[in-house]
């Protein structure tokens, strides 16, 4: 792992290196760079695939409150760092909020957009009031009720036992504030749906068809607003991370949306 000084925050991430076009791997919400390690053992052998923790998750801590407009400038940033032109944005749920919002804030540096089960509306207010809650939780409630929502979570976002096992003593682990500003991003930030006909760049679409968290008639919406949308995969019975879940199939299907750039 590395490091990058940039926009006043160290950010931490992994950079495969290589002469290949670059990919550039954006996690959601409670998740960390290592969510894409199926994805880069897959693709690393011919492009450059570099996955970063955003603000407030694994190595990367935030300073205080932060936007998706932030982590969208941090992204352009780390690649800066890196010596890096332009590349392809692979994002998943907050991942795909801060790179369609890269596309939008430098259009020149984003080639195409993969985009996992994320969205560019607003969750309802209902949703909101949720995660509201779940932060709550995180700042004012003792052990055992923060660990009942852990496992609520591991279950909407991986749907899978066994994962999120793996991954409920990594959020137990979690700075409480980080959390904090981290979610204060999630659930303030703006629609952005009516600004999709800016973005000109390919795009391709992955999304679970259980995924509650955002349903998939919400990333059909996405699509179809997009002027050069060029696929979308519905991976049956995955939650809110098919990449993780049934990396195989999403493998092989951004495999080709990349070998079609």
């Amino acid at each position: 792992m590395a490091t990058a000084a940039v926009n006043d925050i160290e950010i931490n991430y992994r950079d495969t290196g290589g002469d290949g076009p670059v990919v550039l791997f954006s996690h959601g919400f409670m998740m960390n760079h290592t969510m894409f390690d199926e994805q880069i053992a897959s693709l690393s052998s011919d492009y450059r695939c570099i996955a970063w923790d955003e603000r407030g998750f694994g190595g990367t801590q935030a300073k205080g409150p932060f936007t998706y407009w932030d982590s969208a400038r941090d992204a352009l940033a780390l690649l800066d760092h890196l010596g890096v032109e332009s590349a392809v944005f692979a994002g998943m749920s907050q991942g795909g909020f801060l790179s369609l919002r890269a596309a939008l804030t430098a259009p020149e540096r984003v080639r195409a957009l993969v985009l996992i089960d994320s969205t560019a509306d607003l969750d309802d207010p209902a949703t909101i009031e949720g995660y509201r809650g779940m932060l709550h939780v995180f700042e004012h409630s003792d052990a055992e009720k923060q660990s009942e929502v852990f496992a609520i979570t591991a279950d909407l976002i991986l749907g899978n036992e066994a994962l999120g096992n793996e991954w409920i003593p990594i959020w137990e682990a979690l700075d409480r504030q980080q959390l904090i500003w981290a979610g204060g991003a999630l659930i303030s930030r703006d629609d952005i749906m009516d600004r999709l006909h800016e973005i000109t760049c390919p795009v391709f679409t992955v999304h679970g068809t259980d995924d509650v968290a955002i349903t998939i008639d919400r990333a059909q919406s996405l699509a179809t607003t997009l002027s050069d949308h060029r696929g979308f995969l519905e991976v049956p019975g995955a939650a809110h991370a098919p990449n993780m879940t049934h990396p195989d199939e999403v493998n092989a299907a951004i495999r080709e949306f990349l070998q079609s750039l």
